[in-house]
């Protein structure tokens, strides 16, 4: 018998695929540098705490520790089965070719040891040459994207019931459209930085039109590569909210995103910030709050030229491609 949770957390219906419900806030695994220990042990309090969905990618070198966490969690009764848990994972950019895609699904299920992903996206709309996962990337790596056959693997995997739904990370509008213009099963899921200070409104428009439900990641900031900190806990909008209702910024953060329609992924391994940033469904922002909060100005942190260093050239992609800013 699964034991009972402190929250229960909404959950959204994907309009593609067979996916369950999407729980409305998720925990995020990216943690740099990895650390797999810690990963097991907050994934573990997270569903302690009420979390049923965990973001992961092959990217971030969790996988293995939170399938480790899912399986145990089950066994302690903290869960009744893996079924309880809807679990996302990507597709890194090195794989991001035709005959690569199923494989490296294949290598992401045998790290969770799991027989299916809920959700499975492409992390970026961007291919480098094959070979193994670095981070940052060479330039001279950046290879054109065959979005084509990069778009029916992913398809495939849907079709072997390998992953229940698929989708897209950090695309753009431009992006979307010729992913859609190639599509048999369209995306369920993309994935993007949104938060107060990023609001992404002509892509949320977008997806709301195509059936298209947005995901959002770095919800409360992130931290700016460039070590300037962090425009959403720095606002002194959100402060001012925070305080007038009792709440955290997180959680005023959250509340917002949560009542644009769109699901969040927090990335905390903290217990109490694990539990305060499910504390948002029972109350609401005001229209005030909401104006207050569509005026903030907005600043993109996580870009496409991020994902490479800075020395060499491109050599075969216009970097025009690689802009996920709109």
């Amino acid at each position: 018998m699964a034991s009972k949770r402190t929250t229960a957390v909404p959950e959204v219906a994907l309009r593609s695929g067979n996916a369950r419900p999407m729980p409305a806030v998720g925990m995020g695994t990216a943690a740099i540098p990895p650390a797999p220990e810690a990963t097991k042990d907050a994934v573990l309090a997270a569903i302690e705490v009420g979390y049923r969905h965990f973001d992961t990618a092959a990217l971030y070198g969790t996988e293995k520790p939170l399938g480790e966490a899912v399986a145990e969690a089950a066994r302690r009764g903290l869960v009744a089965s893996r079924e309880e848990v809807f679990v996302t994972s990507k597709l890194w950019c090195t794989q991001c070719h035709p005959d690569l895609v199923l494989p490296a699904l294949r290598q992401t299920l045998q790290n969770l040891q799991m027989e299916y992903v809920d959700l499975y996206l492409i992390h970026w709309p961007v291919a480098l040459k094959p070979g193994p996962i670095t981070f940052p990337a060479k330039r001279e790596d950046a290879v054109p994207l065959d979005i084509g056959g990069v778009w029916r693997a992913m398809e495939e995997c849907q079709r072997l019931g390998l992953a229940k739904a698929i989708g897209a990370s950090n695309f753009t509008t431009k992006h979307l459209d010729k992913l859609l213009a190639v599509a048999k099963i369209p995306p369920a899921v993309n994935q993007v930085e949104l938060n107060p200070v990023w609001q992404q409104r002509t892509l949320r428009d977008y997806c709301a039109e195509k059936g298209i439900l947005v995901a959002a990641y770095s919800p409360l900031g992130g931290q700016n590569l460039d070590g300037t900190g962090n425009a959403v806990m720095a606002s002194e909008v959100l402060a001012g909210i925070a305080k007038a209702r009792g709440k955290t910024v997180a959680q005023v953060s959250l509340r917002w995103i949560y009542e644009q329609g769109v699901t969040s992924i927090a990335k905390s391994y903290n217990v109490e910030r694990l539990k305060q940033n499910l504390e948002i469904f029972d109350w609401e922002l005001t229209d005030e709050d909401q104006l207050k909060i569509s005026q903030i100005q907005q600043k993109k942190v996580v870009k496409g030229i991020d994902l490479f260093s800075r020395e060499g050239e491109f050599t075969s992609v216009d970097t025009a491609d690689l802009d996920v800013v709109e």
